[in-house]
């Protein structure tokens, strides 16, 4: 046992690496940087994009022009088309 740490050029009292703490520090750091940069992009560039899509969307609805409805003539009104032939 003793010669492979001779061999290796290590020793049993030295840390090998980093530990499972300093990994999770480190991982949970770069987590924390992408969320804040996610959240910087969100508020300079999503959320005024989503503002201006919305108020290009929203419209007025057109006026509803009244129907043109035929007026129904009593029966024995009708009209006289003798006044329009020359």
């Amino acid at each position: 046992m003793l010669d492979f740490f001779l061999y290796n050029e290590i020793s049993p009292k030295e840390k090998i690496g980093p530990t499972a703490k300093t990994i999770e520090k480190l991982i949970n750091k770069r987590i924390n940087a992408v969320i804040a940069i996610i959240k910087e992009i969100e508020k300079t560039q999503t959320k005024p994009t989503i503002g201006i899509l919305q108020a290009l969307l929203e419209q007025e609805e057109p006026k509803k022009k009244p129907l043109l409805v035929e007026k129904k003539r009593p029966s024995g009104d009708r009209p006289n088309y003798r006044k329009f032939n020359r």
